[in-house]
């Protein structure tokens, strides 16, 4: 038997033995050292280890049933215009849900129409952030096959689609600064890694993923008022959802939308400190993380550390981003997952997210040590192409 077909069987043994009880501790052995690109391992192992889905087998289809209903509503509550769920329903304003306190041009701090316009602020930024998804593949410019029904078709009837109520304007630095995130605007740059590009949206009746994505970073920050959309989570949502949306079993790729706001929420209370400013300082701030991170440098080795201190190289210039966005935009899309199956595994989350930006750093020894300041700044800023297993084994002996 082939190494990769051992493997295949271990997570079919671990997901589908016949027992109810799913093995936790054995599941995160596995999927520590990368899941199988097959049948759906990579998905259900995530919303296992992500705390979607508890470990008995027989809670999965009420629990599923349930988180997906509970996102239906979210759509209709908080997507749909005001007083679409009963239009058509009679001829006056009163039987379509929306009374003569809550009029499209109300300014009150109760209406639903004032909430409907004022979202605009964070959409545009969604819109902006979504619309250049991971452009080194094609995959979010495509259309779903599963495109959200009371959504798309819209008869004609504006303010649906997302897309459709981004009203265009000069953005503003308030805008682009970190939202209770401590990030200046020198900073955003360090997050803005990839090219710009604009995704087109699709016609009436179909959605591009970057809607799909759209919807649920909105969403989440409807939900999350004190914390709100902030420029990045867009690349901590988008291989969530890929990895959903790609699953081989249409009944669950069906869902993939529901799935992945869940997924996403759990994963963002585990790393919401990293933006959140008044938490920067905290245990579980950023701060504190680019804390752990150069320690374990000096630890390592106390010459990187050193000529990285003696050029003034300080570590919010390279893993604010590493740290913050999960290595999401330093690595192809297939590497992100590789990575993401480990931190995801580690009982610790976060400390092996250290362990492999140490590593980054290491691998890159003699260059770093021979380097100006601008060379490592480039160097740490948009790193070089690598094998990621290199990276992960390498992570692994730090420990």
């Amino acid at each position: 038997m082939s190494m990769f077909k051992a493997r295949v069987k271990e997570f079919e043994d671990v997901l589908a033995a016949p027992q109810d009880l799913i093995d936790i501790k054995q599941l995160r052995k596995l999927t520590f050292n990368g899941v199988p690109d097959v049948q759906s391992f990579r998905a259900l192992s995530w919303k296992l280890l992500l705390g979607y889905l508890g470990p008995r087998r027989s809670s999965w289809t009420s629990t599923l049933t349930q988180k997906r209903a509970l996102y239906q509503q979210f759509i209709e509550e908080l997507v749909l215009p005001p007083g679409h769920a009963n239009k058509g329903s009679g001829d006056d304003v009163e039987s379509r849900g929306v009374g003569l306190q809550d009029h499209p041009l109300s300014e009150g701090p109760e209406s639903a129409w004032n909430t409907f316009f004022n979202d605009n602020e964070f959409l545009l930024q969604i819109d902006k952030d979504v619309r250049r998804l991971c452009p080194d593949i094609s995959f979010f410019q495509q259309p779903t096959d599963y495109p959200c029904d009371i959504v798309v078709h819209s008869r004609g009837e504006h303010g649906r689609r997302l897309h459709e109520r981004v009203v265009p304007a000069v953005l503003s630095s308030a805008n682009v600064e970190r939202k209770g995130l401590g990030m200046t605007k020198q900073q955003i740059n360090l997050i803005t890694k990839r090219s710009v590009e604009n995704y087109a949206a699709m016609e009436e009746g179909q959605e591009a993923h970057w809607e799909v994505v759209q919807r649920i970073l909105f969403i989440y920050a409807k939900l999350n008022p004190g914390q709100g959309y902030v420029q990045g989570m867009n690349e901590i949502v988008g291989p969530i959802y890929y990895v959903m949306a790609s699953d081989p079993d249409l009944s669950y790729r069906a869902h993939a939308e529901a799935d992945c706001f869940f997924c996403f929420t759990a994963l963002m209370g585990e790393i919401r400190d990293f933006f959140i400013k008044t938490l920067d300082d905290a245990e579980g701030g950023i701060k504190c993380m680019m804390a752990r991170l150069s320690n374990m440098l000096k630890e390592k080795d106390i010459d990187i550390y050193e000529q990285l201190k003696s050029q003034e190289l300080h570590p919010q210039y390279y893993s604010f981003r590493w740290l913050t966005l999960l290595l999401s935009q330093e690595f192809p899309l297939p590497d992100v997952l590789r990575i993401w199956d480990s931190v995801f595994s580690d009982e610790h989350r976060f400390d092996f997210l250290i362990r492999i930006c140490c590593s980054m750093i290491l691998i890159q020894r003699e260059a770093i040590l021979e380097n100006d300041f601008a060379s490592n700044v480039k160097l740490l800023q948009n790193y070089p192409p690598i094998d990621i297993n290199v990276v992960i084994t390498h992570a692994v002996t730090l420990a």
